[in-house]
């Protein structure tokens, strides 16, 4: 009689206990989960046109790879200034030159942890030199590369290396004064 009792009470918990446990995962949930990254892929001749189109407003790429650590240290505070400045002054996209056999898995998977919703390509071609001297002559391809072009496509602010958030700031500060 008492092991049927013990029986019944330890069944009775494992049931109460199916029932609380969904309402205990959904506790530390966010109410909506963030959207999935995408990366589209992008070609030179579909980089000249994002890059020499006039627009109504100035814009930043930040070059980058996922194997690259300067260029992970530099993202979150690009994150931040695409947070500050996209909604009113500057459109800002990113271009990874990692391997295109990444564009579904460690690119998207990067961009998501670090919360990045700017526009994102993984450059897609065979040979990157073409379309780095598209950008600047003088640059040889080290990552990270930070371009800051005007509203007709004019380079108007470049870095190599990791950029201070501060320094970017002040350039795209003295872009949108000049442009009111």
């Amino acid at each position: 009689m008492r092991l049927s009792r013990v029986v019944i009470a330890v069944s009775f918990c494992l049931l109460f206990a199916s029932f609380t446990a969904p309402a205990q995962k959904q506790k530390g949930r966010p109410a909506k989960s963030q959207k999935p990254v995408v990366v589209s892929p992008i070609d030179t001749e579909a980089l000249k046109t994002i890059v020499t189109e006039e627009r109504e407003r100035p814009l930043l790429i930040n070059f980058w790879a996922t194997w690259c650590d300067p260029c992970r240290e530099e993202f979150p505070d690009l994150v931040k200034i695409d947070a500050e400045y996209r909604p009113h002054a500057v459109d800002f996209i990113t271009v990874s030159l990692d391997d295109f056999s990444d564009i579904k898995t460690s690119v998207p998977k990067f961009l998501g942890s670090m919360k990045a919703n700017m526009p994102a390509y993984l450059l897609n071609v065979s040979d990157p030199q073409p379309a780095i001297e598209l950008i600047d002559k003088g640059w040889a391809g080290s990552l990270p590369a930070t371009f800051l072009y005007n509203a007709k496509g004019e380079v108007v602010y470049k870095h190599f290396g990791r950029v201070d958030p501060n320094e970017l700031r002040a350039a795209i500060d003295k872009l949108v004064k000049k442009s009111d």
